[in-house]
């Protein structure tokens, strides 16, 4: 699984970050962004949580 955000439509509120760091993080704009190239399957859980979190719905798992 891979996942992917949507900076254009990220508004920054951590909420991401805070739920799975280990594949979360802010970049140098500010905006969240994956910080693996795979998920590992011990993070796929916590990624899916962050995903449907989301409050504006910029974050693709697939």
């Amino acid at each position: 699984m891979r996942a992917k955000v949507n900076k254009s439509g990220c508004i920054s509120c951590g909420l991401c970050v805070n739920m799975c760091p280990d594949v979360f993080a802010f970049g140098e704009d500010g905006k969240a962004e994956s910080v693996v190239k795979e998920i590992p399957s011990a993070m796929e859980k916590g990624a899916l949580e962050a995903r449907d979190a989301c409050p504006v719905s910029v974050i693709d798992i697939g």
